[in-house]
């Protein structure tokens, strides 16, 4: 899963993005909220960590257009201001919950995952295709209620494609989801990932279709 964390102080930014990702989360980071709204246009996040004091647009600015295209990504504010006023104006403008800093690191990793599960919930605990079952809240796999064994990356190739079914996923798209912007992956990467997909769902007759030169496609074998 990817959290986007919107903070223009690099310090704390590192800090968080450390703890994330050894959480086993991808990370990416911006540091003004025009940085927000573009990396929020193009791509797909779990959550967002957004500071309101921020370069170029502030974090409200960025928590109402948000809001306005009717996004429902959960949002947790990370910022200084602690007066009632700026907490209730920042939950009345779609924010999810609210964090003062400086704040200890256990309770933020818990309120991440909180606020995680709940996003899930809010989208419906499981993606299916035809036999197969998608946990989102367990993240496993299952095959007419069966558990298929998928690596880490497998299953977040797996997921992209059956939240997205009909539609054509390309490799950007999943390069972006696998990989945080400072990690190692290209296409070559996806391809690998998706070729052992494939494998693994040949025997439950489902097929990860190529079109080509844009991307892939999950249907039922034998499909046109």
């Amino acid at each position: 899963m990817r959290i986007l964390i919107v903070e223009d102080d690099e310090v704390l930014s590192a800090a968080l993005t450390r703890a994330l990702s050894q959480a086993s989360y991808n990370v990416d980071c911006v540091d003004n909220g025009e940085d927000a709204l573009r990396a929020l246009n193009t791509d797909t996040y779990a959550l967002v960590l957004l500071d309101i004091n921020l370069p170029k647009l502030d974090g409200l600015t960025v928590l109402r257009r948000l809001r306005e295209r009717r996004s429902r990504i959960p949002v947790l504010i990370l910022t200084a201001r602690d007066t009632l006023d700026d907490r209730v104006l920042g939950l009345d403008l779609g924010a999810d919950d609210y964090m003062t800093k400086p704040f200890d690191l256990p309770e933020f990793e818990a309120r991440v995952r909180a606020l995680i599960r709940r996003g899930q919930f809010d989208a419906g605990k499981s993606l299916t295709h035809g036999g197969l079952r998608f946990d989102l809240e367990a993240h496993r796999l299952f095959y007419n209620e069966q558990p298929v064994e998928l690596s880490v990356r497998e299953l977040a190739v797996l997921e992209l494609l059956l939240s997205r079914q009909g539609q054509v996923v390309t490799k950007e798209q999943m390069v972006d989801r696998l990989f945080g912007w400072g990690d190692d992956g290209g296409s070559n990467a996806i391809e690998v990932y998706v070729h052992r997909v494939r494998k693994k769902l040949e025997p439950f007759n489902i097929n990860i279709r190529t079109v080509r030169g844009m991307g892939y496609l999950l249907e039922k074998a034998g499909e046109a």
